[in-house]
């Protein structure tokens, strides 16, 4: 018998640990990974941060070197794009003309960047910065701009914002909504960020738009908001958010809606397509009811491993627990749980200092945990959080309570003989 063909598209994080799961698992097949991009799988969170800054170089973001894909038979097909799928007789064309047949496919097509709509978006020294070639021109151009305006007050935003005020660049970061972060943090938390990047040189613009980027000889010198104000710039970041790319699955008639749509398991209504990554749009045990699409690391991996396994003959839903991290300067931001609005928000720990933690309560149940330069805490939060356990507000607040002390004990060891 023939051995079955895992074709995966999209060579990002989920893409590349899907092909490695299945090795991982001995699972008996071709594999084969697609990606437009002309790299190898690679990670994205160093190229806003240590990357830029030269303190991190392309072997330490590549995900693993090539002699790992001929070593573990992984078919490694990059600088290509899937056009489409051919759900009937199992087959994916490519941009090239060529074919590939499958009998499972999973689509980790991942994310592009939202565009600017304004005048002047396409002036040069404007820049997005999610993926490596990206990365690799902003680095270029950083070494003798003297100015910076970042649009948007997102993760992306404010990890570039604090490499570039490292350099002792002049940043200015703009965004429409009142604090940073604002659709991912507790207003508690945003305030401590907003502060401490201030501190740091960064002046911080909200509630405001950009009407237009100005520009001379072709290249831009600065941006306009609505409210009549100019901010010089020598570069422009743009980091407001992403599409996800459900081009590929509408070809084939693919339900989509803000993403791919999976069920628990990650399958789509194809039961030989499995959806994974910030792609998909999933059932998840902590979103409250509702269908989510996460970006994270942590997901696509954990998403991928989920569908590895089902393929390999052992099914299980997907249940892992969210995290999420942002490095921006001396700021480690760590986040567990997925919040909602109006959550009660429960500072533990010293809210003037970069060292505190935000639980989020909704109905007065824990849903995220938010920690600032607190591993520990964050560990507690997943461990709280993944064990279900009862925590008051009241309780979360008391720097006096062991919140350890309310985790499940472990079950004892049988005796001998017993």
């Amino acid at each position: 018998m023939a051995q079955p063909t895992i074709a995966i598209i999209g060579a990002g994080q989920a893409g590349f640990q899907v092909a490695a799961s299945l090795r991982d698992l001995h699972y008996n097949a071709r594999v084969v990974i697609v990606g437009d991009e002309p790299h190898a799988p690679y990670q994205r969170p160093p190229l806003s941060k240590g990357y830029l800054l030269g303190e991190v170089d392309d072997s330490q973001v590549t995900l693993r070197p090539a002699a790992f894909y001929a070593q573990h038979q992984i078919e490694l097909i990059i600088g290509k794009r899937a056009v489409a799928i051919d759900r009937t007789r199992r087959k994916v064309g490519l941009e090239d003309d060529s074919v590939i047949e499958y009998d499972h496919l999973v689509l980790a097509t991942g994310a592009r960047n939202r565009p600017l709509p304004v005048p002047g978006a396409d002036l040069q020294n404007v820049f997005f910065l999610r993926t490596l070639d990206e990365a690799n021109r902003l680095r270029e151009r950083m070494s003798d701009a003297k100015t910076a305006v970042v649009i948007g007050a997102g993760f992306i935003g404010l990890e570039f914002a604090a490499s570039a005020a490292k350099t002792g660049m002049e940043v200015t970061v703009l965004d429409v909504a009142d604090r940073p972060m604002a659709r991912a943090l507790s207003k508690t938390m945003s305030a401590v960020f907003a502060r401490e990047h201030e501190k740091a040189g960064v002046n911080l613009v909200f509630n405001t738009q950009v009407m237009r980027l100005l520009g001379e000889n072709g290249r831009v010198t600065g941006v306009e908001t609505v409210d009549g104000r100019v901010m010089p710039a020598d570069l422009v970041v743009i980091g407001i958010g992403v599409i996800p790319n459900v081009e590929l699955a509408a070809t084939c008639d693919l339900p989509v809606e803000n993403g791919i749509v999976v069920d628990r398991f990650l399958q789509t209504s194809d039961p030989h397509i499995s959806a994974i990554g910030d792609v998909a749009a999933h059932e998840n045990p902590y979103a409250h009811g509702t269908r989510v699409r996460l970006e994270s690391v942590q997901n696509a991996a954990d998403q991928a491993r989920c569908v590895a396994h089902r393929i390999a003959g052992q099914p299980a839903a997907y249940s892992a627990l969210p995290w999420f991290w942002s490095n921006q300067g001396n700021l480690k931001l760590q986040m567990t749980g997925l919040p909602t609005s109006g959550c009660e928000e429960v500072l533990r720990g010293d809210p003037n200092g970069t060292v505190c933690s935000v639980f989020l309560f909704r109905d007065d149940k824990l849903v995220c945990v938010e920690t600032l330069n607190r591993p520990a805490d964050h560990m507690l939060g997943r461990r709280l959080l993944t064990n279900r356990v009862v925590l008051t507000p009241q309780q979360a607040g008391d720097l006096n309570c062991d919140l350890k002390a309310l985790l499940p004990k472990p079950a004892a060891a049988a005796a001998p003989g017993s």
